[in-house]
């Protein structure tokens, strides 16, 4: 266990806080959350500025250290309180194997993601333009096509064991598949591979909560 407390700034409904706390949860590792974003506010003060000069979350603390950017959280967590859990595997191709697929979130999936998940969760179905919304849909239907076929042939994002891959493609699926009011075509191993992860404790208790 850390020797030093782990804060975790930020919403609980941020899909980048909720790897955090999946992360955590896998790991075992206790910590304290404080609300902030959006309702919460707080990213523009000063004092939160002097930890992240982004205004985003989350941002993690502990004791002197500051370190702001989720899967760069994850990754940290595993090096200083996981060594040698196997989601963060030690060998150098492997865990290259699965640093790309956090990569891939940030590079692929989060641009494709945001516009259909705050044009129907985060709008009033008063001003919705579904048909651009449907427009973004059919853009993340290909990104979203490729792991589907990668998951036809292994049980988890990077091969047979479950990793940080997991965790971070894994909360956005969570909001691919969950968001209602667009058309998507089937993607039934992406769906199987969701049903596996809907098993996990970090992900019932932070990903799978209704989306806000």
């Amino acid at each position: 266990m850390p020797d030093t407390k782990l804060t975790i700034w930020g919403r609980a409904n941020s899909v980048n806080v909720q790897k955090v706390l999946w992360c955590l949860t896998e790991l075992g590792l206790a910590y304290e959350r404080i609300d902030a974003g959006m309702q919460y506010g707080k990213t523009r003060e000063a004092e939160y500025l002097a930890m992240n000069p982004n205004a985003r979350i989350p941002t993690l603390v502990e004791g002197e250290f500051v370190l702001w950017e989720s899967n760069s959280i994850m990754r940290y967590l595993c090096l200083a309180h996981g060594r040698g859990t196997p989601i963060y595997p030690e060998a150098p191709k492997q865990r290259a194997s699965v640093d790309r697929w956090l990569d891939w979130t940030l590079s692929t999936v989060q641009p494709v993601d945001r516009p259909v998940f705050w044009g129907i969760v985060r709008t009033a179905p008063a001003e919705r333009d579904m048909l651009q919304v449907q427009r973004d849909a059919d853009a993340a239907a290909e990104v979203w096509a490729i792991a589907d076929r990668l998951l036809s042939s292994r049980r988890f994002i990077d091969g047979d064991a479950f990793t940080l891959a997991d965790i971070a493609v894994g909360s956005y699926a969570r909001r691919w598949l969950g968001v209602e009011g667009i058309s998507r075509p089937a993607q039934p191993h992406l769906t199987r591979w969701l049903a596996e992860l809907g098993k996990r404790v970090g992900f019932a208790q932070f990903v799978a909560p209704p989306m806000s």
